[in-house]
């Protein structure tokens, strides 16, 4: 098959994307297909795989300085990409872009426009799915249980009584915050107790890569993730950091994390999470593939966090790991994404 590959684009998860991509490159043409490679902030440009693939993965995400600059070079070539002829071949388009104009439904919309048949969920499922705070309401409506929360926009104005008696009330210490639409733990903090410095802090630094924020009670617990491949639960992974919290550097940085799959768990809390994955997956309207994250409480209550529609394709990402252990190599499961993404169109 002809095939585009989207990778890079300006999100905070730019890198990681980038380096999923040189797994799913040569996996896509070690199963013979034609593969094009293309990071929309360079536009319809010519631009070599040498040079899209340069910036290698770091323990730092980008600050907000430099995701400025890449939004602004972004917005200025997509809208050149798509209405330029290079997908007028094409069989799919797999996106291997993460978070902003990625996992949201815009690169979506933008590919529906053209015609071009294209990898995982669709518009709305993405939307939803990528803002936790709505995430979080439709998981509350179809009775998943999943931590307590409130959130603040950008510019509405909050004083430092009301921030009190909203977490007071409704979450607690410790607090987790966090932007409603990044991934990769991009500007997350967890304030362990009542300090009003350090809660401005955390809020200020959330609100570096969003508009809206999300602060979440905190569920001491395992950190467990189930993904679903064509509505199947597929093997649970557990996720144990050597220290602190499981964070961008603990993420991407070898080594630095331990993971178990499938996790150490009864057979009943197995089935239990992943049938309530198999909902999430379903009540969010996703589509293909998606990976459920949950906390299990010290008391063995199943918490949802949220949904990612985009999970990585690096050599540390959880859907590969946990699709290994299923018996399916990584080469299998792009294979088995392109199969049921163009399933959706017939």
């Amino acid at each position: 098959m002809n095939i585009v590959l989207f990778v890079g684009g300006f999100s905070s998860e730019r890198v990681v994307s980038l380096t999923s991509g040189k797994g799913l490159i040569k996996a896509l043409r070690d199963s013979g297909h034609s593969v094009k490679v293309i990071d929309p902030i360079y536009g319809i440009e010519n631009v070599s795989e040498e040079i899209i693939f340069k910036d290698k993965i770091s323990e730092k995400y980008p600050d907000k300085a430099e995701l400025s600059k890449l939004r602004d070079k972004f917005y200025r070539n997509v809208i050149t990409l798509i209405d330029s002829d290079i997908f007028n071949d094409v069989d799919i388009v797999f996106i291997g872009l993460h978070g902003k104009f990625a996992e949201d439904g815009r690169i979506q919309t933008l590919l529906e426009t053209r015609g071009v048949k294209y990898t995982g969920a669709g518009i709305f499922a993405s939307a939803k799915a990528m803002d936790k705070d709505v995430t979080k309401a439709i998981l509350r409506y179809n009775g998943i249980i999943t931590p307590d929360w409130f959130t603040l926009k950008r510019n509405h104005g909050y004083c430092d009584t009301e921030m009190n008696i909203k977490i007071e009330t409704t979450t607690g210490f410790p607090v987790v915050v966090k932007a409603t639409d990044e991934g990769s733990t991009v500007g997350l903090s967890i304030v362990k107790e009542p300090d009003k410095k350090a809660v401005a802090d955390a809020i200020n630094k959330a609100f570096d890569y969003t508009d809206k924020i999300i602060l979440e009670k905190y569920i001491k617990g395992r950190e467990l993730t189930v993904p679903i491949i064509g509505n199947k639960a597929y093997p649970i992974v557990e996720i144990v950091p050597k220290s602190g919290i499981y964070d961008y550097e603990n993420k991407y940085s070898g080594g630095k994390t331990d993971y178990y799959c499938p996790a150490d768990l009864n057979e009943d809390t197995t089935l239990r999470l992943q049938d309530i994955a198999i909902k999430v997956h379903n009540a969010l309207e996703c589509e293909v593939y998606s990976r459920v994250d949950f906390i299990l409480s010290e008391d063995g209550i199943p918490f949802c966090l949220e949904i990612n529609t985009l999970p990585g394709f690096t050599e540390l990402s959880l859907v590969p790991k946990s699709a290994k252990a299923a018996g399916m190599s990584y080469n299998e499961l792009v294979e088995k994404i392109i199969e049921l993404s163009l399933n959706k169109y017939r």
